[in-house]
């Protein structure tokens, strides 16, 4: 007979090596984020690759999701953590997991900028289109200026003269957050004449005293020789 103690519940407490109670973890009546954070997202968003072998090994879900949605791959690409989300994916996560913030793990390795986890989850499947205008990839990259992050979605079809609403398009927002050599990026990988259409209307908009009036704006340096052609 077994006569080892019962959890407050009536069962049995858990014993290492038993797989988890994943009622006990993911509730989505729960409104605190933290109520329901497990080991396998704290290892993700760490990069604790070890950890999260140990904790897979052991039975925990990689699908495991939080109040808000949130899963291990998002974390793992949140913190930039290639090698963890690459075990994430060969377990079967979801790629295109979505929270209620309409963030993908693609959206997040944006965030990041890692270059490494666009590439591993758009070889898995990511799409390159936003779930929602509300979260979207290749905006995120231009805003925080990563381009090889751009580059990488545009050639599996992401769009980068997308324009949202409330946001513009991807060169608008480089351009907003200053990141001049986003912009110039951006501009080059777009009609052969846009470029020099852009400046041409920009330098007609001052006039014929267009060196005087731009140099001086109050914009970077590297921005003023592009509108000067210098």
């Amino acid at each position: 007979m077994d006569d080892k103690p019962l959890g407050s519940n009536g069962s049995k407490p858990p014993r290492p090596g038993d797989a988890p109670d994943v009622r006990l973890l993911s509730n989505p009546l729960m409104g605190d984020i933290v109520s329901d954070w497990s080991p396998v997202h704290e290892a993700a968003i760490h990069g604790r690759l070890l950890s999260l072998r140990n904790l897979i090994s052991q039975g925990w879900p990689v699908n495991l999701i939080t109040a808000d949605r949130v899963s291990p791959l998002h974390e793992a690409c949140l913190g930039g953590h290639a090698s963890c989300a690459n075990i994430l994916l060969k377990h079967g996560a979801q790629v295109n997991g979505v929270t209620t913030d309409w963030h993908t793990p693609l959206f997040n390795a944006c965030v990041s900028g890692s270059q490494d986890c666009v590439n591993l989850l758009l070889q898995h499947g990511a799409s390159p289109q936003p779930a929602s205008d509300l979260a979207s990839p290749i905006h995120e990259a231009a805003k925080r200026g990563h381009m090889e992050c751009i580059e990488t979605l545009a050639a599996h079809g992401g769009d980068i003269d997308h324009n949202i609403s409330h946001l513009g398009t991807p060169l608008y927002l480089a351009c907003e957050n200053l990141q001049v050599a986003c912009a110039r990026k951006l501009l080059e990988s777009g009609p052969p004449t846009l470029m020099q259409l852009c400046r041409l209307r920009i330098r007609k908009c001052f006039g014929i005293r267009q060196h005087h009036r731009i140099t001086g704006l109050s914009l970077p340096e590297e921005l003023k020789r592009f509108l000067l052609h210098v």
